[in-house]
């Protein structure tokens, strides 16, 4: 047995067959829970090619606060902070950040940052906004992620590293790309491209199939934007209201035929690997108490989250230890959770760490994942809570998990309940 599934296996008995205690605590409403009153995403969108390729980040970000405001209906003065999360722009987007919050109509006395921990940057946002709230040091605040693939990915987003930093194997081992490190990952954990191209193809068809019924327009903000047409160089206004990289038609066997893009006789491609996207998401945060005051339509609440390390070679194995911390936290077992986001940076992982935690499938992205739709880096962590809590209602469930795994060797878990 695996050391997180003995985790697992030691919350179960502590608190008895199926957790039922633990899922009793968990549901009731308290005045001090840190409760979800809005959570909002604008479309992702293909990098370099997609409804978004011609705007900034900032931009984006822009339109959803403002989203936030009119969806919620909260006086934007009572919201006395916000943390975003991006892994790309220079500077850490800090004060094109703050431009945007004030151009969506957050008065000067709101305050803004930024942070970076890289893939998990907007889940980060969400639970320092959450902790700020339980702390007393903020009423209200909203944790969000943004990220412009477009505009800034590429070789530049790495720093050279000094001799010190590469003459520590370990450390040097932070800089490795995640493509090629996963590449290793498949083939010392023997993660067959076979599986890795099911699970790929079940993350398409399932979009495919929720897009085609409408189960993502809740929480998309439709976004006027410029849009520079690649082939007669036309500059167009458009509204980018729906995921652009969600293909039909792709099947295990369509996918079988894509050429490995890190080693020859590798099993990691295009097909069932994370997009490089472009796209934004805001979350509302504030106490129970502080939302029935201000007739804030609680939709969900959050409950605690973890954060963990791992070997940098590994970092695909993230989710596997951060989920059994954060459902010891929260007083769950696996089989209390009702749907699981786990983020498709790639198939092998996302695989592997399904398989070793003992999760069904069913329960996995139940409208697909990165792999369909795709990863805006610091986006999302916070675009998971979004599909996770509008997907919690619809099908009348209660509890969810989000998680990811985070480049360098690192793993972040959340758990929610939606109302």
């Amino acid at each position: 047995m695996s050391s997180a599934q003995q985790r697992l296996s030691q919350v179960a008995s502590h608190f008895g067959p199926g957790g039922k205690k633990g899922v009793d605590a968990l549901t009731e409403k308290h005045p001090d829970d840190i409760v979800v009153t809005c959570a909002l995403r604008t479309a992702l969108t293909k990098g370099g090619r997609g409804g978004f390729k011609d705007t900034a980040a900032a931009d984006l970000l822009a339109g959803v606060f403002k989203a936030v405001i009119d969806r919620s209906g909260i006086d934007p003065s009572l919201v006395n902070d916000i943390s975003v999360g991006s892994v790309l722009p220079p500077g850490g987007g800090a004060t094109e950040f703050r431009a945007a919050a004030l151009v969506a109509g957050f008065p000067e006395s709101t305050a803004v940052k930024s942070l970076n921990r890289q893939c998990s940057s907007g889940l980060q946002a969400i639970v320092d906004v959450a902790n700020a709230v339980k702390s007393g040091m903020i009423d209200v605040g909203i944790g969000a992620g943004v990220e412009s693939m477009s505009s800034q990915y590429g070789p530049g987003a790495v720093t050279e590293f000094s001799e010190l930093l590469e003459s520590h194997p370990e450390s040097a081992n932070c800089k490795v790309p995640m493509g090629v490190l996963s590449e290793q990952m498949a083939k010392d954990r023997k993660i067959t491209r076979a599986a890795q191209d099911s699970f790929a193809a079940s993350s398409y068809q399932k979009a495919v199939k929720a897009q085609k019924a409408g189960l993502f327009n809740e929480e998309i903000v439709p976004l006027e934007v410029k849009w520079t047409n690649p082939k007669t160089g036309e500059e167009q206004t458009i509204t980018v209201k729906a995921d652009d990289g969600i293909r039909d038609g792709q099947t295990a066997e369509s996918l079988g035929k894509i050429r490995p893009a890190f080693a020859k006789d590798g099993s990691i491609h295009a097909g069932n690997a994370s997009q490089i996207s472009d796209g934004a998401a805001a979350v509302l945060l504030m106490k129970r108490s502080t939302a029935e005051r201000l007739g804030q339509k609680i939709i969900g609440k959050y409950v605690t989250a973890s954060v963990v390390g791992v070997k940098p070679l590994l970092m695909g194995i993230g989710p596997w230890k951060a989920i059994p911390v954060a459902l010891e936290k929260a007083g769950i077992t696996k089989d209390d959770v009702d749907i699981y986001e786990i983020n498709e940076a790639f198939a092998s992982q996302c695989v592997w760490c399904i398989n070793e935690l003992g999760l069904p499938q069913e329960k996995i992205n139940p409208k697909g994942g990165a792999i369909a739709f795709g990863h805006p880096l610091g986006c999302t962590g916070s675009r998971q809570v979004s599909t996770l809590l509008t997907e919690l209602k619809r099908t009348n469930k209660k509890i969810g998990v989000s998680s990811m795994c985070v480049g360098t060797g690192m793993g972040m878990a959340a758990v929610w309940v939606a109302e």
